[in-house]
């Protein structure tokens, strides 16, 4: 990450209601390249609207959004991926009577000759599986059978699988909801690994996360939330914990 270099992604002035509820109360964000940024807060905090409006779920009512420093209009999902941002949210989104390879090219399948019209062209499996089998291995997610469903997999291979697809189409940034919960410390680690590669590839990494010593061993900085609104910034080390959860309870003050 170098310092002059604008952010991967970065957000000031978000703002969005629900009616009378204030959801988001002005929130300025930034994540850059090659970062891993910890979001935290209770819930009701803000921190899934924000998610939601930094990929397209949601539209923010006010606020800009910058993209390597040039402005940017997320109007939808499909719009997000387009400008390089992938989420990948707690139900995973998987396909479970599908391999991994048609997972990872669910609605965007490798597809020729190009010269045919567009109906008649056919599913190119083999580069899928094998532009499937790279990432993987790039990314060290040990999967023993590529050709099997995704619903006879265990949590933490699920968990890899859906990481891993959103590597191959974010060329900025990846957004994880919860990428740990319900699974156990050997599965944990494996997806803490996987982050931190994500992060070492020049990926921008957001992570919405409630487990502390996770935050604390893979993110390189922490933005907490209240009440719809950024209450502060804080470097994650075992020694600000304490800060840390006064924040997200408001024990500061």
């Amino acid at each position: 990450m170098t310092a002059a270099a604008p952010p991967a992604l970065a957000v000031t002035g978000a703002t969005k209601r629900f009616g009378a509820v204030l959801a988001l109360d002005d929130v300025d964000l930034a994540v850059h390249h090659g970062e891993v940024l910890a979001l935290l807060g209770d819930n009701g905090a803000g921190k899934s609207t924000l998610i939601a409006c930094l990929s397209g779920v949601l539209r923010l009512d006010a606020g800009t959004m910058r993209m390597d420093g040039k402005e940017v209009d997320v109007t939808s999902p499909t719009s997000a991926r387009a400008h390089g941002i992938e989420t990948v949210y707690q139900d995973l989104a998987l396909f479970d009577n599908l391999d991994p390879a048609a997972n990872f090219f669910a609605g965007r399948e490798i597809a020729g000759p190009r010269w045919l019209p567009r109906g008649l062209r056919y599913m190119r499996r083999g580069a899928m599986a094998g532009v499937t089998a790279d990432v993987l291995n790039r990314l060290q997610v040990g999967i023993p059978d590529g050709r099997a469903s995704v619903g006879l997999m265990s949590g933490g291979q699920r968990q890899a699988i859906a990481v891993a697809r959103a590597a191959i189409f974010a060329s900025r940034v990846v957004i994880l909801d919860e990428p740990t919960a319900a699974l156990g410390l050997r599965e944990s680690r494996r997806v803490l690994d996987l982050i931190r590669r994500l992060r070492d590839e020049g990926r921008a990494v957001i992570v919405i996360s409630h487990a502390m010593d996770h935050v604390i061993e893979m993110a390189d900085r922490a933005a907490i939330m209240r009440r719809g609104r950024k209450v502060g910034e804080v470097t994650p080390h075992a020694d600000n914990r304490q800060r840390i959860v006064s924040l997200i309870v408001g024990g500061d003050g």
